[in-house]
């Protein structure tokens, strides 16, 4: 009742300017705002900023931009580490229960999984939260999927600028789930510090069929659900892939990939696995590599967005959107190659 009387008591009105400042911050943050809040580790804000710079608009774009360059001594702190395996193999499992014994350890960690989008619709298909239950309850968490809106490769083009904007946050360790098949692995282990193969136990007939890039590219293979009867197959399996990467060049001349066996389930050498995370970070800082790679990183980063940016101007290009579908009309009927309907386009472009 008591409830009741001050909800509806005519009392001294809201001040209207306080009103309209709080509600125009709470619909269209400013770029002080995007900062301080960030900074601040507000994960509403966070969620925000990253539908930002999702957008499409160009507005938002360049808002966007500017944020980024205003976080960016926050940023470059995390540790990043990519983490695929075909579905079925158990990646959110194991991801919800690394990730909760992180934020036992004091880690705050972020969660980034690339999400097949709708090649009709745009829309995103998994549900991320309902996945890693404990991590979606947490609050030194923050689970985010990326949606692929058809990019090659299944990877988002804006996930590097998610995870600046993850570790301004104040996410020291950032973990990016790819969805196992397609090229999403090798974008993503190009842009992340550390990458994690999980593989099936059974990998006798699995080894046929598996790709060699993967195996390539893995800082470490782990044989996930090394449980109960999937034990002893689980230790075959990983003899194999140690035998297979004895005869493969690794990535890393300062570093050989292990394998280990894990039950992401029952929550079984997850601290080993971290911990040989951690041993690689340390020596490839020694040797000076760790740097190397995020230098590299950053040019690869710039390179992506400049592309982006070519992109957006041949398709705003008016010139080219009249021309285009008379080109395309012949290059489909055979009347004009597509290097000299690409030509013509170029010629375009420079007029």
């Amino acid at each position: 009742m008591h409830a009741q009387i001050l909800l509806s008591s005519p009392a001294t009105p809201p001040n209207p300017k306080f009103m309209c400042a709080t509600q125009t911050r709470r619909s269209d943050p400013t770029l002080k705002d995007y900062e301080k809040g960030l900074r601040a580790g507000d994960r509403v804000l966070l969620a925000r900023a990253i539908t930002l710079i999702e957008s499409t608009k160009r507005e938002h774009a360049a808002l966007a931009q500017k944020l980024l360059q205003a976080l960016l001594p926050d940023t470059g702190k995390a540790y990043r580490v990519g983490i695929t395996g075909v579905p079925g193999v158990g990646k959110s499992t194991a991801i919800d229960q690394l990730g909760t014994n992180l934020t036992g350890n004091g880690h705050k960690v972020a969660v980034l999984a690339v999400d097949p989008s709708s090649t009709r619709s745009g829309g995103s298909v998994l549900g991320d939260k309902t996945r890693m239950p404990r991590l979606a309850q947490n609050d030194s968490a923050f689970i985010r999927p990326s949606p692929t809106s058809g990019t090659l490769g299944g990877v988002t083009r804006k996930t590097r600028e998610t995870m600046a904007l993850c570790e301004a946050a104040g996410y020291d360790v950032i973990l990016v789930e790819t969805v196992g098949v397609g090229q999403s692995e090798t974008a993503v282990a190009e842009m992340v510090d550390f990458f994690l193969a999980l593989m099936l136990p059974g990998a006798g007939d699995e080894l046929q069929g598996i790709k060699k890039g993967i195996v390539e590219i893995a800082d470490m293979i782990a044989v996930n659900k090394a449980d109960g009867d999937n034990v002893e197959r689980a230790n075959a399996a990983a003899s194999i892939y140690r035998a297979a990467l004895n005869i493969i060049t690794p990535t890393s001349p300062n570093w050989t990939p292990p394998v280990v066996t894990i039950s992401g389930k029952e929550n079984i050498g997850l601290d080993t696995l971290w911990t040989r995370i951690e041993e690689h970070r340390e020596t490839l800082t020694t040797s000076g590599e760790f740097a190397e790679r995020r230098q590299v990183q950053a040019v690869n980063w710039m390179h992506d967005m400049l592309e982006d940016r070519l992109k957006a101007s041949l398709r705003n290009n008016r010139k080219v959107a009249e021309s285009l579908p008379k080109l395309e009309s012949d290059v489909r009927e055979g009347k004009l190659t597509p290097a000299l309907a690409v030509e013509e386009i170029m010629a375009l472009m420079e007029t």
